[in-house]
């Protein structure tokens, strides 16, 4: 954390450096001393400072300047840091003025020239009025910070692509924050480009894509090598498994991601059914320590990067990414996941992340403190948003779509979860007063001009529609694998799920396509060398210690095709 400031301004550049000289001998350990000897070259860095979020104590300003009077530059310096200390040094004839200012500038105090012995004249005032500052005295947060509209779909875009990245922001509202109208005000930015994402060294970028955001937060966007024995597409659990396997067995391994570590797995609130925790973890602390493990072992992880393609040009298999680069690997494991699949109802898109949110979006918690908040799915994932955003919510309810047998309400609810949920979470579910779960339900509508309002929700059993107000609505409904950009690659199913291992053979035979004297291995796809681990494989178990497992088996098996190849 950086010392706060004392300045000291004074035209005379004797009497500067004796001051800097005093107040570095007194203060020099718990603060930074800083000069000036021209008032608006002062008041240029003080700008600068504020945007960098660095403190200022104190002022210790000279009245008699010839560009500005030390109490012109106060009223201006207040303005930028209002709660600084603020001491005037004047000559004795100036003592009049002194004594005005400390009503016109709300000056702290005055010291006479000569102030020698600093020991008797100055450091007891400094003393006393550093003792008062620091009384005040709150450091600032040092890191990001994101100005924006909390009902901006771009502004949820930053944050959340910040959060799941598990970099440190501060989030700063528009329209209810001070400090983030004075940082445009200062930066000079128009307020009609948000958002805008301030760094700690006082760069900004105004509507930043998740690249900028990437790469200025210092994340690898772009391959080092052009050769690798192994490319893992995807760093979801399955992907981060086979990174930490591969490279700890010496392969040279590159990991993509698109968009976050973690992957879906990443946004879990909770995961308490994993093994070796028996206090459960947060799918964000899963996923830092995975790539903490891969990181160990030497993969190479570039985050955000999207792969568009991959041929094949034996021995290896080219991958291209979006920026027009290429990689070639030997084996090429894709574990890409699947993402939620959209919400086809009127109003939905247009408030996509203003209200309505895909996943956890655990970024736009704090803004659901005491209101009503509608989550729409019956399985694990919605299970855990649910009990995590009871903690803020006044109410959560739960819309689920599958029927339970009994006559009440609130028994068929739960016995809609049952259909696919696991029973330690219905429990805990049950056990939550604020939760609330209705089955045969769907949402019809949304409504809501900038940001979400209502929704209009249809109820199958007793087939009626009922508009409910609604701050907040999480979709987890059904799940779409990534694979549009190895189409007519390799063989998917007619949901776009990989095939892989024995769901190729066709009455126990190999098809006619494979070339190769043996057949495919447990998680080979239809191109030998490319593998399919996770939830983008057909007929995959939903739960991240299957896509840990199989990301962790795969790699055996491309030793085994290694060793045929190399």
């Amino acid at each position: 954390m950086a010392k706060p400031i004392l300045w000291t301004i004074d035209d005379d550049q004797n009497v500067l450096k004796a001051v800097e000289r005093d107040l570095r001998r007194q203060y020099g350990k718990e603060y930074r001393v800083m000069r000036a000897d021209v008032p608006q070259t002062a008041l240029d860095a003080l700008k600068q400072l504020i945007l960098r979020k660095d403190s200022v104590a104190l002022f210790l300003v000279d009245q008699r300047m010839p560009e500005m009077t030390g109490v012109e530059f106060l009223e201006e310096a207040r303005k930028i840091y209002p709660d600084a200390k603020r001491v005037l040094l004047t000559a004795y004839t100036d003592s009049d003025a002194a004594v005005k200012a400390i009503n016109a500038a709300k000056v702290d105090y005055y010291l006479h020239k000569p102030w020698e012995p600093a020991e008797e004249n100055m450091y007891p005032v400094l003393d006393d009025l550093l003792f008062s500052w620091q009384s005040g005295y709150r450091p600032e947060f040092e890191g990001i910070r994101v100005v924006g509209h909390k009902w901006s779909a771009a502004s949820h875009a930053a944050k959340d692509f910040l959060a799941r990245n598990r970099v440190p922001y501060l989030w700063l509202d528009i329209e209810t924050s001070d400090e983030a109208c004075l940082m445009m005000k200062q930066a000079g930015l128009d307020l009609r480009k948000l958002p805008v994402v301030f760094f700690p060294d006082g760069s900004h970028l105004a509507q930043p894509t998740n690249a900028e955001l990437a790469e200025k937060a210092g994340f690898k966007v772009r391959a080092e090598e052009r050769y690798y024995d192994l490319v893992i597409v995807g760093g979801g659990p399955a992907g981060l498994a086979a990174g930490v396997y591969g490279a700890s067995e010496g392969l040279k391994t590159l990991l993509v991601e698109r968009e976050a570590t973690g992957g879906q797995a990443g946004m879990s609130s909770r995961i308490e059914n994993y093994l070796g925790f028996p206090q459960g973890l947060s799918g964000s602390e899963l996923a830092e320590r995975a790539l903490l493990q891969a990181n160990k072992f030497g993969v190479e992880v570039l985050t955000p990067a999207t792969v568009t393609g991959v041929r094949i040009e034996d021995p290896y298999r080219i991958v291209t990414l979006e920026d027009g680069s290429e990689v070639s690997a030997y084996a090429v494991m894709v574990a890409t996941g699947v993402s939620w699949r959209k919400l086809d109802v009127p109003g939905a898109e247009k408030l996509t992340g203003a209200g309505v949110y895909y996943g956890a979006a655990m970024t736009e918690a704090l803004s659901c403190q005491d209101t009503d908040v509608y989550i729409v799915g019956g399985a694990n994932s919605a299970g855990q948003a649910a009990m995590y955003f009871s903690k803020y919510a006044r109410t959560v309810t739960m819309l689920v779509r599958a029927k339970g047998a009994s006559t009440d309400d609130k028994a068929r609810g739960y016995e809609a979860l049952e259909q696919s949920m696991s029973s330690y979470l219905i429990e805990q579910i049950k056990a939550t007063e604020n939760i609330v779960v209705r089955s045969c339900c769907v949402v019809q509508e949304v409504h809501g001009e900038t940001s979400l309002e209502a929704i209009t929700l249809h109820d199958d059993f007793s087939q009626t529609d009922e508009k409910v107000e609604a701050s907040a609505l999480f979709i987890f409904i059904g799940a779409e694998p990534h694979t549009d950009w190895l189409d007519g690659v390799v063989l998917r199913d007619n949901r776009g799920f990989l095939l892989a291992g024995a769901d190729l053979m066709k009455e126990g035979k190999r098809p006619s396509y494979w070339k190769l004297e043996r057949d495919p291995f447990l998680l080979e796809t239809s191109i030998p060398g490319i593998f399919a681990a996770g939830d983008v494989r057909h007929g995959s178990v939903k739960r991240v210690a299957s896509g840990v497992g199989e990301g962790s088996i795969a790699i055996q098996f491309v030793h085994q095709y290694l060793s045929e190849v190399k």
